[in-house]
């Protein structure tokens, strides 16, 4: 793996788990990358005081200040070029994207979501997995495209839904999950062991 950070920008609008997954990575000296800066579209977002804990620098962005998606993202991808990043990662990013958006940052840019996609795009994917009565859930870590969820699939991990999960318990389990698999699929990323170029099909 190349021995120079790699730069990336994070994307948050809550807790921020995966974000600290991230940064802890760093920190034990499994991920050679710089979180340049982490955004949010949330001021409440408690992934804003990681980052700040973590030294690293935060942007408040709210999408209810722009009259429309495109000028609120074309304030992001502003704030966003100052740290030239190599990827952008949404970690628990709740805003659809334009299609400027996307396409400016084709093929740098993923998402973690939280079940086995194709299946359960969208929100409230713990409890539709209970619904549809899955016998597995998992997370999916996928490049971003203009279609919701819909981006190559870069990789996935699952678990075993249990007669007595919730959707809280699934939930718990899931970020489990999350914070093993977004890592390292950025460190997949930073060391190209991943062909950004194919992310679109």
């Amino acid at each position: 793996m190349s021995t120079e950070a790699f730069p990336i920008v994070v994307l948050i609008s809550g807790s921020g788990s995966n974000l600290q997954a991230i940064i802890d990575a760093i920190d034990n000296k499994m991920l050679p990358i710089d979180i340049k800066a982490v955004l949010s579209n949330k001021a409440n977002a408690y992934g804003l005081e990681r980052a700040a804990a973590a030294n690293i620098p935060t942007h408040i962005i709210s999408h209810t200040d722009y009259p429309d998606r495109e000028s609120f993202d074309a304030q992001m991808i502003e704030v966003i070029e100052q740290y030239q990043p190599k990827l952008i990662v949404l970690a628990g990013f709740m805003r659809i994207l334009s299609a400027q958006f996307v396409q400016q940052y084709a093929g740098k840019m993923i998402n973690m979501h939280p079940s086995l996609l194709p299946k359960h795009k969208g929100l409230h994917t713990h409890q539709r997995a209970l619904d549809a009565k899955d016998e597995k859930h998992g997370c999916t870590v996928h490049f971003v495209t203009e279609d919701l969820d819909a981006g190559g699939i870069i990789a996935q991990m699952e678990c075993d839904i249990d007669e007595t999960d919730t959707a809280d318990s699934l939930q718990q389990k899931v970020h489990q999950l999350e914070h093993k698999l977004l890592p390292e699929i950025i460190s997949w990323i930073a060391d190209n062991r991943i062909d950004q170029k194919k992310s679109l099909t």
